[in-house]
Order: structure tokens, then C-alpha cells, then sequence
């Protein structure tokens, strides 16, 4: 079987002591979500996180932070990359509701008590450190088992 590689991105937005999410109620997954989505060919990733972030959000972000990667191997040689950003400057009305869930700022402090795929949870300190990150997870057929961090 062949590896098939997917990007992505996700862009972390800072307001003061909060960031914006998306309280995501379909699909498999219910939770808090950064805004993010797959890359198109041929946009790039940065291009990519400003796009899906307006899709998702309403709002227009500029001056993103390239803060890391983020890689999850399936068994099937499914390799998902998600190139992670941050910004502070943004402009726009938020929008009620999105495809993808509702937008809702949320206290940096209070990230330990929501409900989040607990991988994107210990990822979010990685944002508010000096340098980039990487982490790498192997995923298993009875789940994840295995995961590191490198900070650069």
C-alpha cells in the first residue's frame, strides 16, 4: 500500500487571555476546534489558514505566526500534516454559526475544563512558547498510542 499524505492547517487566534474555537457538534468528533481545514491544491498553507479561518469564522486574520507541525500516522499509511499558525490581528464580525461549528471565544485559562480532542489540548501551550514546535503520533487500530514533542 502506498502512503497518502494530507494537509492541513489550523490557526489559533488571540484576543487578549482568549482564543477563538469552534464548538463542533457533527461528524464523529463533538468538541472545541481551532479553525483550520484541508489545504487546496495549489494554495499554500498560510493561504490555506487565512482562507479557512474566514470560511469558518467571518473573520480576516493577517501577520500568521508559523508556530509548527503536527503529524498523525494512520495504519493504512494515511500521514495527515497539519501546519499550525498563531495570530493576534484579525478584523471582522464574527459569524453566529459555521459548517464546521460555532465560533466562541474561550479563556486560556479554562482549556483544561472543555471538552477537545485531548491531542489538540496538549498542543496549545506549544503556541504560546518561544520557537516552533513539532510532534509526531503514531495512530493504532485500538487508538493512539504513541506520541512525541521536539521544540525548536
Amino acid at each position: 500500500m502506498e502512503e497518502s499524505i494530507k494537509l492541513y492547517t489550523v490557526c489559533l487566534i488571540v484576543n487578549d487571555s482568549r482564543i477563538l474555537l469552534l464548538n463542533r457538534q457533527h461528524d464523529d468528533y463533538k468538541g472545541f476546534i481551532a479553525p483550520g481545514g484541508r489545504i487546496e491544491f495549489p494554495e499554500s498553507p498560510i493561504e490555506c489558514a487565512i482562507r479557512e479561518v474566514q470560511e469558518e469564522t467571518g473573520l480576516l486574520v493577517r501577520n500568521l505566526k508559523f508556530k509548527g507541525l503536527a503529524e498523525y500516522m494512520n495504519p493504512d499509511k494515511e500521514r495527515y500534516m497539519i501546519f499550525n499558525y498563531i495570530t493576534h490581528d484579525f478584523e471582522g464580525t464574527l459569524i453566529e454559526d459555521g459548517r464546521e461549528g460555532k465560533p466562541e471565544w474561550v479563556r486560556i485559562a479554562d482549556i483544561s475544563d472543555i471538552d477537545m480532542q485531548e491531542n489538540f489540548k496538549r498542543r496549545i501551550p506549544l503556541f504560546f512558547k518561544e520557537g516552533t514546535f513539532e510532534t509526531h503520533m503514531n495512530r493504532y487500530q485500538e487508538g493512539m498510542k504513541e506520541e512525541h514533542v521536539i521544540k525548536m
